[in-house]
């Protein structure tokens, strides 16, 4: 066993670690954690918005009084995270105003996205054209991946022209706003017009604009395969794996698959707002609200909070028990590093199994619940990882069938770690 493990951490510990300090990976995690505050308020409105007690007329009212708190944020996610990118990737490049590459980076994004679309009549015909006006879903779901990839090329291309000298510098007495917006100037302008000529020769030639060749080229293919089961088991080993050797696998993991996850939510919160069968019918299964129920919500990475309840009440060990009364208040708000490091789970090999085994059969468990239709997909409110277990599935659900779903799981996982911690605790009370 032990040098099975040997040999998993020389293969794979240098890679994840290579991962965890990529420059443009941590960007892209800060650029979505910009948008955090404004995504957990439009949640807050799908989840008002479609309580499921109301009546469908008042859903309707609802929606048309208060759809602009979603519209405003969730909806156009985008916007912030191409902010963000070209925000954090000037401070990782060391510019000293960081605010101008951020701009630059929207703007970029924006002279690439059509300034017109379809209405569409009650048979999906095109009924009317609306021009000099933005469609919302380009700037949400449907334009995520061109967002990202166009503010990463926009703002490492303002960065280098800014560091290659290309500014005007004005005399010092010139108030400093003024100055510099001049030393901007030129990588701004620079940096736009490449974009612009890019989009007059996507349009002109080929009549078609790079949203739409982005997302049926890369983004729907890309996320229908990092949001399928398999790709759902994976990232969940990878996150227990890199855990087990004392690495933060979910820091790693999600800075790869968060786009994927980003995406389905904000997708399932607009079919959210056109009524529970649209969502019913096109929705998705793995999204960033069922990543952090339906995994992380059941006690932190691993899920441990059923852990911490048996350690606290089963176990002899003095010692166990101890540090399963302590982790029990934090596991609640699934936070579980005082049971990751006070089991420990870090580099013990007698619990190695569980500890990896648990969380990818109760994500399967939760994978076909929601396809079998038994529960509710999740509506597309972000609910906070935070979120005590129980509510935590209502929210994200809009139905009791989340919590229950929630129980299950918990109880599966109670029954995997079971026999271990058994062997685990009966071999240290018979060392005293």
């Amino acid at each position: 066993m032990n040098k099975f493990m040997d040999m998993l951490s020389d293969k794979i510990l240098p890679i994840a670690t290579i991962l965890g300090n990529n420059k443009y990976l941590s960007v892209l995690r800060d650029a979505f954690m910009l948008s955090f505050p404004l995504t957990m308020f439009g949640s807050l409105i799908v989840v008002f918005n479609n309580l499921p007690f109301w009546s469908d007329s008042l859903k309707v009212t609802f929606g048309e009084l208060f759809g602009n708190g979603q519209s405003a944020t969730m909806s156009m996610m985008t916007v912030f995270v191409s902010l963000g990118i070209g925000y954090y990737m000037a401070q990782a490049e060391e510019i000293e105003e960081s605010i101008f590459s951020a701009v630059v980076s929207l703007a970029a994004f924006l002279v690439l996205t059509p300034f017109f679309f379809d209405v569409l009549d009650a048979d999906g015909k095109i009924s009317v054209t609306a021009t000099g006006a933005l469609s919302l879903d380009r700037l949400g779901a449907k334009g995520m991946f061109l967002g990202i990839i166009v503010s990463f090329l926009a703002a490492k291309l303002f960065i280098y022209l800014t560091k290659k000298g290309f500014v005007i510098k004005m005399p010092d007495s010139v108030p400093p706003a003024v100055s510099k917006s001049f030393s901007a100037l030129i990588p701004a302008i620079g940096t736009l017009l490449i974009f612009l000529i890019l989009n007059a020769i996507v349009d002109g030639i080929f009549n078609t604009n790079l949203h739409d060749v982005i997302y049926n080229l890369i983004q729907k293919p890309l996320t229908g395969l990092g949001t399928s089961l398999p790709a759902t088991v994976i990232s969940i080993f990878f996150v227990q794996f890199l855990w087990f050797f004392g690495l933060h696998g979910q820091v790693i993991v999600n800075s790869v698959f968060e786009p994927f996850w980003q995406t389905n939510m904000l997708d399932n919160a607009q079919l959210t707002q056109q009524g529970g069968e649209a969502l019913a019918q096109h929705g998705h299964i793995v999204t960033k609200s069922f990543m952090d129920t339906f995994t992380v919500g059941l006690g932190g990475s691993g899920a441990t909070l059923i852990v911490v309840l048996m350690m606290a009440t089963i176990m002899k060990n003095k010692q166990y028990k101890e540090v399963g009364r302590f982790a029990l208040a934090p596991g609640v708000f699934n936070v579980n590093e005082p049971v990751i490091f006070g089991l420990p789970i870090v580099m013990n090999a007698s619990i190695f199994i569980p500890w990896l085994l648990a969380p990818i059969v109760s994500v399967i468990i939760a994978y076909i619940g929601f396809a079998s239709g038994l529960v509710p997909l999740t509506t597309g409110a972000q609910v906070p990882w935070t979120m005590p277990i129980f509510v935590s599935g209502f929210l994200a659900t809009n139905s009791i069938m989340g919590s229950i779903l929630q129980l299950v799981q918990v109880i599966v996982i109670g029954l995997i770690w079971l026999p271990f911690l058994k062997m685990v605790d009966r071999n240290d009370v018979n060392s005293l």
